[in-house]
């Protein structure tokens, strides 16, 4: 009796573990047929490496069996192409670039980085040679560096490191292709598949992953959300000009008017937006961040507790100009004199165009419609028990600043303090002063 319990035990144990093994077999199955599915279509900017890096991510959390790009693209940016390609090539998983119509300069890097390479009938890869923002080709420097990404890609993979090459150098010669020392190497997707460049010549992804033994795949398809969309867009020059256009007038509004308002609110803002998009795409580091914000407190420094405007001030003015010219670039920018010159030009129309709006701020804003309704005009009658003209005895008076004017401060008339404010310039402690305006309980002067 007791060994038939044990037999049944047995047995039952056993059919357990056998449904939990073809369970377990049939959910991995399942896994292992995901295919995700990545665009990089339109320019190759930094905003695309961060959603590569995030398809990549989710496809391997969840086992996937692949990663096909589909990539059509004319190509962009040097150093976001080196980004996609050191994401993929650190893939844990099997890589398919799915070319649909052309994979051109930064383009033809990504695809190469792919363990396969799939090209629809028609499709074209190649012409990686480095230019400007013009279109003008750049220096050997350059030149060696892209020679160099695309050779080390290419033999990762497999491919033929001459004709990879000479996708980037027209001295590069291939005798099978028949070219001259004259032409950049762009292949045809016939061309690609005879030279292994690329391993099919398929119109169809799920026939494309067939060759690769992928039956009945699932396709996952990833697309951009909503902050990989913002970052790109803050990233655009006109909006990135505009963030630090918004934050330096605001931190200048903000210094010249007492209190914590919108306009600083506003700077903060902006200024958030622009070092945090730069930080996100590898822009800006930590440095640039931490050095824009100490010429930021070295200037309120000099504004606010040493007189006069000096070494704190000169400081203060270069650390943030840098941190801001630092943050427009990557560290493959630094060294292309044409990025370079671009962000000057940059930064220089941005600090122009806010000098301007300071400007029209000061001398139109306390004019204007909107900003006289905030202001009370009629005069209150000393019967009601008050009178806006009680410093009235004042005008024309003369004494000295008692603080520094910032432009705000403290007056002495006649041994007596009041609070006084300037027109608008800085005046020093001691200065000799005189009221020429009084304005209900404001009381105007101006440095003697």
């Amino acid at each position: 009796m007791l060994i038939a319990r044990n037999k049944m035990k047995t047995n039952l144990i056993t059919r357990l573990f056998i449904i939990g093994y073809l369970l377990l077999a049939n959910t991995l199955f399942a896994q292992s047929n995901k295919v995700y599915l990545g665009n990089i279509e339109g320019d190759i900017d930094l905003g695309l490496a961060p959603y590569v890096r995030r398809v990549i991510s989710e496809a391997e959390q969840n086992n996937a069996k692949a990663i096909l790009f589909k990539i059509n693209t004319f190509g962009g940016r040097v150093d976001a192409a080196t980004q996609i390609k050191d994401a993929i090539l650190n893939s844990k998983i099997m890589t398919i670039a799915f070319i649909d119509k052309r994979a051109i300069s930064a383009g033809a890097l990504i695809s190469l980085s792919c363990n396969k390479v799939i090209m629809v009938p028609g499709a074209s890869m190649g012409a990686t040679t480095v230019v400007d923002g013009a279109g003008l080709k750049q220096s050997e420097k350059y030149q060696s560096y892209m020679r160099s990404e695309m050779r080390a890609t290419a033999e990762k993979n497999g491919r033929r490191t001459d004709i990879a090459e000479g996708m980037v150098d027209e001295k590069v010669i291939v005798p099978e292709l028949k070219d001259d020392s004259t032409t950049l190497i762009t292949l045809t997707a016939k061309e690609a598949a005879k030279y292994l460049m690329a391993d099919f010549v398929i119109a169809d992804e799920k026939e494309a992953l067939e060759a690769f033994g992928i039956t009945n795949p699932e396709f996952v398809t990833v697309g951009s959300n909503w902050a990989e969309d913002v970052v790109r867009f803050l990233n655009n020059p006109i909006i990135s000009s505009l963030l630090i256009m918004v934050g330096l007038v605001g931190l200048f509004t903000e210094i010249k008017t007492p209190g914590w308002g919108f306009a600083g609110t506003a700077a903060i803002i902006a200024l958030a937006l622009f070092f945090g998009t730069s930080y996100i795409l590898q822009l800006a580091s930590v440095i640039e961040i931490i050095l824009f914000f100490a010429g930021v407190i070295l200037l309120l420094l000099e504004i606010f507790v040493i007189p006069g405007f000096g070494i704190f001030g000169i400081a203060g003015i270069v650390m943030m100009v840098l941190g801001l010219f630092l943050g427009l670039l990557s560290d493959y920018e630094l060294t292309d004199f044409s990025f370079v010159s671009f962000a000057i030009i940059q930064l220089a129309v941005t600090f122009v165009a806010s000098g301007v709006l300071i400007f029209i701020l000061l001398k139109f804003l306390p004019k204007s419609h909107a900003f006289q309704n905030l202001v009370l005009h009629s005069n209150i009658n000393i019967k009601t028990g008050f009178s806006n003209q009680k410093f009235a005895f004042l005008l024309n008076a003369e004494g000295e600043s008692h603080t520094d004017l910032r432009p705000a401060g403290v007056g002495v008339f006649e041994n007596t303090k009041y609070d006084v404010v300037s027109e608008g310039d800085y005046i020093s402690r001691g200065a000799a002063i005189k009221v020429i305006r009084i304005e209900g309980s404001r009381i105007v002067v101006t440095k003697i």
